[in-house]
This record gives structure tokens, C-alpha cells and sequence, in this order.
């Protein structure tokens, strides 16, 4: 469970077009309790907690570093 107010909203993306969109939020969440479940499969692939320093590489890097470098700055 993410803590009230502890959520920030920071980015969206959406790559590809029809049957081979994809699209990818980022929130920065600085308390929780507990870890994530997909509680709905058929709008989600995956959903987990990363820290800056763990995420996966992902398919555009731009993206990669974008979410990396807002971690680090709202890191307080």
C-alpha cells in the first residue's frame, strides 16, 4: 500500500501504434508498505517497486535515464 501523498506522477509513454502499443508510468513513491500486485491483468503486464540503482534496462534508454535522473532529483 503507497502511503497518502507519498506518490508522484512521473512520467507516461506510449510507443507503437494499435496491437504492438506499449505503454509505460513511472511514479515515484517515497513510502509503501507491503509489495505491489497486478490487480488487473487484463490493463497490466507487470507492476513492481524498483530503486534507481536496480531498474531494468528498458527498451528506449532515453526513457531509462529520464526516470533515473527524476529519481535522484526528487530524492530528499
Amino acid at each position: 500500500m503507497v502511503a497518502t501523498g507519498s506518490a508522484m506522477h512521473l512520467c507516461r509513454f506510449v510507443a507503437g501504434s494499435d496491437e504492438d502499443r506499449i505503454r509505460l508510468n513511472a511514479w515515484l513513491v517515497g513510502e509503501w508498505e507491503g509489495t505491489p500486485a497486478n490487480v488487473a491483468p487484463d490493463e497490466h503486464d507487470d507492476i513492481r517497486w524498483f530503486r534507481s540503482e536496480v531498474l531494468p534496462p528498458l527498451a528506449h534508454e532515453r526513457v531509462g535515464e529520464a526516470l533515473v535522473n527524476a529519481m535522484r532529483r526528487h530524492r530528499a
